[in-house]
């Protein structure tokens, strides 16, 4: 049990030093900067995967690209992408070096359910749609999304708790974010931050996952839900 109680030892002196609860280095400002990155990161990723998924989900065309990009979301080595757009383009000044790779690993899971979802709808909803006279566009919008947006939300918030996951490396090229304390603290034998910023990425994640899982509730319809439900 000793490396259990080295934990928890570890755990109470990150959170009862008072130190680490105020100023530029401290766990709410820390805290905050992981949130900006993740959420651009996200945000960016979604504009981009979303009206991709329901076109190509819509049209049928451009299925290739979302097995590529399916496939590509294995390989990406998030770090190595860092590292070279630090060393590369844009060097540590910048919050781009951190965003773009996150960026790239957030739009796979994104445009896949966002393809998926649209594509899977049951065709008789489409064929029933067109028959009442609505057209490409509002057939996409009033019928296939409201169909589609539980996979479409599922897509988002797994790519929200990867990218809450990834955006650790963003203290690789200087920045902030809750991986400064698990970065910094492996560097100095600090075992104490590294410890309590790896519960607080933890963390960080759960409250993302249930944060989504509510919006899901909020969002979706409850016909659709009770349809899920049923298959």
């Amino acid at each position: 049990m000793t490396w259990l109680t080295s934990f928890f030892g570890w755990l109470g002196d990150f959170f009862g030093d008072p130190a680490n609860w105020s100023g530029t280095g401290g766990i709410p400002a820390r805290l905050l900067e992981h949130l900006e990155f993740s959420a651009l990161a996200l945000l960016l990723a979604a504009v981009i995967a979303v009206p991709l998924g329901l076109l190509i989900g819509h049209t049928g065309r451009g299925e290739v690209l979302v097995v590529v990009t399916a496939n590509l979301a294995r390989a990406l080595p998030t770090l190595g992408l860092l590292v070279m757009f630090v060393l590369l383009l844009l060097g540590t000044a910048s919050i781009w070096p951190v965003i773009i790779p996150l960026v790239l690993l957030s739009v796979p899971p994104i445009l896949v359910n966002t393809f998926e979802g649209i594509k899977g709808v049951d065709p008789e909803l489409r064929d029933a749609a067109y028959g009442m006279g609505l057209r490409g566009g509002q057939v996409l919008g009033r019928v296939l999304v409201p169909v589609a947006l539980p996979l479409i939300l599922l897509g988002c918030r797994l790519s929200a708790i990867q990218v809450v996951a990834t955006t650790t490396v963003a203290a690789y090229t200087g920045l902030g974010g809750l991986g400064r304390y698990v970065i910094d603290g492996f560097a100095t034998k600090d075992y104490a931050s590294v410890v309590g910023g790896s519960v607080l990425i933890v963390l960080f994640a759960l409250v993302v996952q249930v944060l989504f899982a509510l919006a899901q509730r909020v969002a979706v319809s409850p016909g659709v839900s009770r349809r899920l439900k049923v298959r």
